[in-house]
């Protein structure tokens, strides 16, 4: 699914973000992502889906060298990825039907369809009856909400979070957490980055850590207290959207 080969990233001046990385993440399998700040975790994730090239080696996704992509098919590598950013990157005069339809609005889905992918989207993250807010109007948990929302609208292959859950109070980044945990059980491939490691410590699962733009340790850890899952979130459809008039999009 991802294979990163010697893969470097030097800026212009000469400083070095990435180090000779090289490692395997198959398909459907969930990836903790940790190191400091500054470790280089968020230039590793803007190299799967192309927001930056590296200097030296190779990065295959779904078999494709990303690097060698010309720049009009990097659209479609973005499609098979949901990307939740730190900063959530929502549009404040849009609203949360709008930002979390942006994708589908791309790619020609209709009105009435736009609408189901919306709620089906953001009824899996508690917001469905948000669709007319802007962002202004949500609290910092809300916000990520919508961003993790607009990231699975397309149903990708792979999800890649950054410090999803750094600005929320506990109780938040054990629910949001708990969401990816589900996406991963409907089959789709999970990297979050995180540099909390009390977190990593209680779910377990892979772990990537890195030191100053290398690889230190991948491990596969027990989780001390894993969360409970939906163990239905990877089956059967998800319900219509209410009819127009009750939480539509206008």
């Amino acid at each position: 699914m991802i294979q990163f080969f010697h893969v470097s990233k030097r800026y212009p001046g000469g400083q070095s973000a990435l180090d000779d990385i090289t490692f395997d993440i198959p398909r459907g399998q969930f990836v903790f992502l940790t190191g400091a700040s500054g470790a280089g975790k968020t230039t590793l994730l803007r190299l799967i889906f192309r927001e930056e090239v590296p200097s030296a080696g190779q990065i295959l996704v779904n078999g494709r060298n990303v690097a060698s992509i010309p720049q009009s098919k990097i659209p479609y590598l973005r499609r098979t990825i949901g990307v939740v950013f730190q900063d959530f990157r929502l549009i404040a005069r849009k609203t949360v039907f709008e930002n979390v339809t942006y994708l589908p609005r791309l790619l020609g889905v209709d009105l009435q369809g736009q609408k189901k992918l919306a709620y089906q989207s953001l009824r899996r993250v508690g917001l469905a009856h948000r669709l007319n807010a802007f962002p202004p109007e949500l609290s910092g948990g809300e916000q990520q909400r919508v961003a993790i929302a607009r990231a699975l609208i397309n149903e990708p292959d792979i999800l890649i979070a950054d410090e999803p859950t750094g600005n929320l109070d506990p109780d938040l980044s054990r629910e949001i957490l708990r969401l990816f945990l589900e996406v991963n059980l409907r089959g789709t491939t999970v990297i979050l980055a995180t540099h909390d490691r009390d977190t990593i410590q209680r779910v377990g699962r892979r772990v990537i850590t890195l030191d100053r733009g290398a690889v230190v340790l991948d491990q596969e850890l027990v989780g001390t207290d894993p969360p409970a899952l939906d163990l239905l979130a990877g089956t059967g459809p998800d319900p219509e959207p209410p009819p127009e008039g009750e939480g539509g999009a206008g």
